[in-house]
């Protein structure tokens, strides 16, 4: 092996480290968060963590097909983030006794 592939492999290793002590921290925050955005904003870190599991991977076996499922997963969870966010804000308009804004101002 050369330096530059001894470099790659320990890079390989020690991101996938990281990524593993993230994806932890974030499981804990979304169980213990003590609000329902913190959790929310856990969730969608989650989904950052598996692009970066799914790029890393990617890299480690050459297979380029990993590219577009990691696109496609960040897709799909930024989707959810804004279908979690509009829940919270009517959510919160209910429990102030305000009305949610017509479906027409909110797409403006």
């Amino acid at each position: 092996m050369s330096g530059g592939e001894t470099f790659l492999v320990l890079a390989e290793d020690i991101a996938l480290g990281l990524l593993s002590l993230s994806f932890l921290v974030t499981v804990f925050r979304v169980m213990r968060g003590p609000t329902l955005p913190d959790r929310i904003i856990a969730l969608d870190m989650l989904v950052s963590v598996a692009i970066g599991f799914i790029a890393v991977i990617g890299i480690k076996t050459g297979i380029t097909l990993y590219v577009d499922v990691a696109i496609a997963l960040g897709l799909v969870g930024f989707l959810a983030t804004v279908a979690f966010a509009r829940f919270v804000m009517s959510r919160r308009a209910g429990e102030e006794g305000e009305t949610p804004p017509p479906k027409s101002e909110v797409q403006r």
